[in-house]
C-alpha cells in the first residue's frame, strides 16, 4: 500500500469494524446479565411467595387444630372470632402484596 489515503482508509474500516464488534459483545454480555438477574430476582420472589404462603397455611392448620380442640373442651367461641378476624387480616395483607408484587413487575417488565 503505498498510497496514504488507501491505507487510512483501510486502518479506520478495520478499527470500525473492531469497535462494533467490541461494543456487540459488550451489549450482548450486558442484555444476558440483565436477563440472568431478571431471572433470579423472579426466583426468589416466587421462593418468597410460596415461603410466606407454606408458614401461612401451617399457621392455619395449627389454629383449626387449636379450634378443633378448643371447642370439645367448652371454650367460649370469642377464639374463634378472633381467629377468623386473624385470618382476614393475613388475607388482606396477601392481597395487598399480591398487588406490590404485580406493581413490581409491572415496572420491572
Amino acid at each position: 500500500m503505498s498510497n496514504p489515503l488507501v491505507q487510512a482508509f483501510f486502518v479506520g474500516r478495520a478499527v470500525a469494524e473492531v469497535i462494533n464488534e467490541r461494543l456487540e459483545v459488550a451489549l450482548t454480555d450486558a442484555l444476558s446479565d440483565l436477563g440472568k438477574f431478571d431471572a433470579e430476582a423472579r426466583e426468589q420472589l416466587r421462593q418468597f411467595t410460596d415461603e410466606v404462603l407454606e408458614r401461612a397455611n401451617r399457621a392455619a392448620e395449627t389454629a383449626n387444630a387449636g379450634q378443633t380442640t378448643k371447642g370439645t373442651t367448652g371454650q367460649p367461641s370469642s377464639t374463634s372470632v378472633d381467629l377468623q378476624a386473624d385470618i382476614d387480616e393475613l388475607r388482606a395483607e396477601i392481597a395487598l402484596l399480591r398487588t406490590e408484587l404485580q406493581h413490581h413487575r409491572r415496572t420491572s417488565a
